[in-house]
């Protein structure tokens, strides 16, 4: 039975496959043409089953992989399942909803943070920072901010291009969150110039840090 359900689901998504969806997605890494709309459609029809999501990680599917991830428990998985799932997501999209959907929910994520920090593998370590970012904004308590402007002082400049995006805004976020220590945030930001020349859409904020820093600062309430 649970075969006959996992082939009925890729032979739902190979369904749903777009070649200009895909074109687009492949220029960020991400090797899938499905619209993620419909993508959430059918995780609302089959609500949280978590063997079916575990069978259709193990397909090596980015789609199938970014469903699974929807209908998954995240609190379900063992601290070591993780650490391989996040090895395995190398497709962009599915490394960011991993972390934000399953990892930040479940109750190893302290624990993952802080090796994940620490990986030699660059997108692994990105996923540690973007768990530090989490902390930053809504857990700081026992975390030393300034030892963590430290090391993206010395390192961001010339870290691996999805590392860098997670420590900048890290970065950011320290400098949003913690007026104690904006001013020096700006000032790294100003000095190593990560993302200054980033295509920023209009209306959007630019995720240079000492723009996103000033221009969130702002719409705070007073």
């Amino acid at each position: 039975m649970a075969e006959t359900i996992v082939a009925e689901v890729m032979a739902e998504l190979a369904e749903l496959e777009d070649p200009r969806i895909r074109e687009v997605n492949e220029k960020h890494g991400d090797d899938h043409g499905v619209n993620l709309g419909k993508l959430r459609t059918i995780a609302k029809r089959l609500k949280t089953q978590q063997e079916l999501a575990c069978r259709l990680w193990e397909t090596d599917d980015t789609a199938a992989r970014l469903l699974a991830i929807l209908i998954c428990r995240p609190k379900a998985f063992e601290r070591d399942e993780l650490d391989v799932m996040l090895r395995e997501a190398r497709a962009p999209k599915v490394h960011d909803w991993l972390v934000n959907y399953v990892v930040k929910k479940n109750p190893h994520s302290e624990e993952l943070r802080l090796a994940w920090s620490a990986d030699p593998d660059p997108v692994v370590a990105s996923a540690g920072w973007a768990l530090t970012v989490e902390r930053v904004a809504k857990k700081p308590e026992s975390l030393d901010l300034v030892a963590l402007l430290d090391v993206i002082e010395a390192e961001m400049k010339d870290a691996h291009d999805r590392l860098q995006w997670a420590m900048n805004h890290c970065l950011a976020q320290i400098g949003i969150e913690h007026a104690e220590h904006r001013a020096r945030a700006i000032d790294i930001g100003e000095r190593l110039e990560v993302l200054k020349d980033y295509p920023t859409s209009p209306g959007c904020t630019s995720p240079f840090a000492p723009v996103w820093i000033t221009e969130m600062v702002r719409r705070q309430p007073r």
